[in-house]
Formats: C-alpha cells, sequence, structure tokens
C-alpha cells in the first residue's frame, strides 16, 4: 500500500481528531480543578491543526 502525501495528511488529521478528544475528555471527566480547562484548551488546539492538515489535502 502506497501512501502519498494526501493519505499521510488524511491520517494524521484521524489522529489529531482523536487525541484531541481524549485530551477533552480528560480535561472534562478526569481533572476537575484548573488543569482540565488546560487539557481542553490543548485539545482545542489540536482541532485547529487537524483543521489545517484537513485543509492542505490536495493542495501539496
Amino acid at each position: 500500500m502506497a501512501m502519498n502525501k494526501n493519505t499521510v495528511l488524511a491520517w494524521a488529521t484521524f489522529v489529531m481528531i482523536f487525541v484531541g478528544l481524549a485530551l477533552i475528555a480528560l480535561g472534562a471527566f478526569r481533572y476537575d480543578d484548573v488543569a482540565g480547562w488546560g487539557f481542553a484548551a490543548v485539545g482545542f488546539g489540536f482541532f485547529a491543526v487537524a483543521w489545517v492538515f484537513n485543509a492542505l489535502k490536495g493542495r501539496v
């Protein structure tokens, strides 16, 4: 299976969304103090980077 640039970006987008969801879940369910807000913020940052990766598919 040959992976071209679009396939790599698609997998990177999927992994970033998965990690972002995991970080938001950690912030919501595991840490009830101020650290939870940090985990959630980083999770939304992962979503932003995944959005950029998705936008780059077909243009690189």
